[in-house]
């Protein structure tokens, strides 16, 4: 299923599509020489929204919002068109990973603690041995070192570049620095480059098919509680808008 549509959700357009449907998308920007910037918004997202007004307006001008999140999904029947399913970060990244090898795109990683995006670079490619990972940088990078590292993605010219900053300084810095950027795809992959370095997991399958990633990550990491109680709030938002 490709694009059919968007459905607005407290100011945040996502777009109405598959995982699939999203990759197609991306593919199509690339196929069009375009510079995109993707966003992968869940209900966290979508309620820091509301109380950051920059954050808000980043989101409203990027080329493609999709649902990361089951909450989103449940959302979406109360806001004009059902989107059929999530389109996660981790899996929309590892899809375009999985295609890249034969599609011939070059990625870079940024993000995460020292060593991290190198360690998830080297477990990339023994799970994809063709990928071209042209380039890495950790995230715990200061304002001064903006250029030298825009300066390093630009050198390799990549396809992708996947930020793992986390939200929403990952957005705030893909939109800052756009323009300077010699890139076709930025995508905010939050905790991503982690799970693929393997310095955490993923929630198990069961709790991926219920929905309830959110409870598996609290329980590892009780520290998100905070976080976490945006759930709550963006779901009585959600009911009390639909029975104004």
């Amino acid at each position: 299923m490709a694009a059919k549509g968007k459905t607005n959700i407290f100011g945040v357009p996502f777009q109405v599509t598959t995982l699939e449907g999203a990759y197609q998308i991306i593919d199509d920007f690339i196929k069009g020489n375009k510079k995109v910037f993707v966003v992968t918004a869940n209900t966290e997202i979508v309620m820091i929204a509301q109380e950051d007004k920059e954050f808000m307006d980043i989101i409203n001008q990027a080329d493609l919002v999709v649902a990361d999140g089951v909450g989103i999904i449940w959302a979406s029947k109360y806001f004009g068109k059902k989107i059929p399913e999530r389109a996660a970060g981790f899996d929309l990244m590892n899809m375009i990973l999985k295609n890249s090898p034969e599609k011939g795109y070059k990625i870079y990683l940024l993000g995460g603690e020292p060593g991290v995006a190198n360690e998830a670079s080297s477990k990339i490619k023994e799970m994809y041995p063709r990928i071209n990972i042209v380039g890495c940088y950790h995230g715990y990078f200061s304002a001064c070192d903006e250029e030298t590292i825009i300066q390093d993605i630009n050198s390799k010219t990549p396809h992708f570049l996947f930020v793992g900053l986390g939200a929403p300084k990952q957005e705030k810095w893909i939109y800052k620095n756009l323009d300077k950027l010699d890139v076709n795809v930025c995508i905010g992959v939050g905790g991503s480059l982690d799970v693929f370095a393997g310095k955490t997991k993923r929630a198990p399958y069961i709790f991926q098919k219920l929905g309830l990633e959110w409870l598996y990550r609290l329980i590892k990491e009780p520290s998100r509680i905070g976080r976490m109680m945006l759930l709550p709030r963006f779901v009585l938002k959600v009911l009390f808008a639909r029975h104004k």
